[in-house]
């Protein structure tokens, strides 16, 4: 499912629940909701998060279980946090990805992975439209381990991205291949 579908989903889920949501102002009003990190093209999300504004007041409980009955399948809600009122927006710190590594080429991305580790920059060039990245510096954990490799990165501006360490490991290709990136978790600051 694209983000957009997504986002309409989610909105007919909570019409469904029967929740009025806060709207947007002006000539066309929006629901006030929001993904601090929206998911790229073809990649799955396992842990995501979401914020959304009631128009109403409802426990986290409550609203969990009007949202789960309601439902589409293959989606649950891990956990419901209502915010006191004029609470900042969340701002994410980093997030986790893993995609499969075929076995014959485990040995190589290890290898390459002890390369990457050694430096102190490791620098990516993207194509024109964006700015070469630095992933060794977003980077914070990066392991291969029975053919899944998962890592871990720094949450910022321009920062590195999944695709971005799988060209630094050699492995652009494994999407074509058929291997999908998968975002295991969204971690929050403070």
């Amino acid at each position: 499912v694209g983000h957009r579908d997504l986002v309409r989903s989610m909105e007919r889920l909570f019409r469904r629940a029967g929740l009025r949501l806060g709207m947007s102002e002006g000539f066309h009003p929006k629901p006030r909701m929001s993904f601090p990190s929206a998911l790229a093209v073809g990649i799955e999300g396992l842990d995501e998060v979401m914020e959304l504004e009631l128009a109403e007041s409802c426990t986290a409980d409550a609203l969990n279980e009007r949202l789960a009955r309601h439902a589409l399948p293959g989606l649950r809600f891990a956990s419901i946090e209502v915010l006191p009122p004029g609470e900042k927006k969340a701002r994410i710190r980093s997030t986790s990805y893993r995609i499969v590594v075929p076995p014959e080429r485990c040995a190589e991305t290890t290898s390459r992975a002890g390369e990457f580790w050694s430096t102190t920059q490791w620098v990516v060039r993207r194509d024109e439209k964006r700015a070469a990245v630095d992933c060794r510096s977003d980077l914070e954990e990066l392991t291969l381990q029975d053919g899944l490799l998962s890592m871990r990165l720094r949450n910022r501006e321009g920062g590195a991205g999944p695709r971005d360490v799988l060209a630094a490991l050699a492995l652009s290709d494994l999407e074509e291949q058929g291997m999908h990136l998968t975002r295991t978790h969204v971690e929050l600051q403070g």
